[in-house]
């Protein structure tokens, strides 16, 4: 039996495409859990990280820490928050952001170190205070490798974020799950192509993202040409 094809045709078959069941309404929740859960991630982890990276306070505890998260469990995660919280968004997003956070925070304090120290000296000597030295040449110059960051945890999650529906949340993991209990291959393997064709579309996007960053970086501002 042919489990791709059959998969295929479970993708373009009318009764999956409509509907507040279809799968292209799981995808874009599948999408939406994956941006928020990274962008709460972002909102923790990037301050800390520059914190880190500028100060060079706490480097070994959040290198410790973003160890030991990488190690936790996803599904024992999204259990225990299920079992606290209770079915539903809560638990899932919870567990997604602590899978996101390690990436996120690594790219943070690991792009503000590979600053030129040169550079940030001579900032100093401008007269630049602490908080313009880091907005205006740490951040931007270290951009490159939080967007790196940004890039490996966004790919975590949404590899994982098929979790949320096994408490009661939406997503690609519902057909996935729905598959498996009622043992429909092809819908299982319809759902896994989903989710690995949004990631490859996620790839994609952050590829032509850090190439047009280093395009604007390596192409020289006309008004600089003498």
């Amino acid at each position: 039996m042919n489990f791709v094809r059959d998969a295929l045709v479970w993708i373009v078959d009318p009764t999956n495409l409509h509907g507040p069941e279809s799968w292209p309404v799981h995808l874009l929740q599948h999408l939406g859990y994956s941006l928020l859960a990274v962008a709460i991630a972002s909102a923790i982890a990037v301050p800390l990280g520059y914190f880190v990276g500028h100060t060079g306070r706490g480097r070994n505890l959040a290198v410790g820490l973003s160890g030991a998260a990488r190690a936790l469990p996803s599904l024992g995660l999204v259990t225990l928050f299920g079992l606290w919280i209770g079915v539903g968004l809560g638990a899932p997003m919870i567990a997604l952001v602590l899978l996101a956070i390690p990436s996120v925070l690594a790219g943070a304090y690991s792009g503000i170190e590979a600053v030129n120290p040169a550079t940030v000296d001579a900032a100093r000597a401008q007269g630049m205070t602490e908080w313009q030295v880091l907005a205006q040449v740490e951040a931007p110059l270290g951009f490159p490798l939080l967007l790196g960051g940004l890039r490996s945890a966004m790919l975590q999650v949404v590899s994982t974020a098929t979790l949320a529906a096994y408490v009661g949340a939406g997503g690609l993991g519902r057909d996935l799950f729905l598959g498996l209990k009622t043992q429909d291959y092809p819908q299982m393997l319809a759902a896994s192509l989903l989710v690995l064709t949004l990631a490859v579309a996620l790839e994609l996007a952050f590829e032509l993202t850090e190439r047009l960053l280093q395009h604007r970086q390596t192409t020289p501002d006309p008004r600089e040409i003498p």
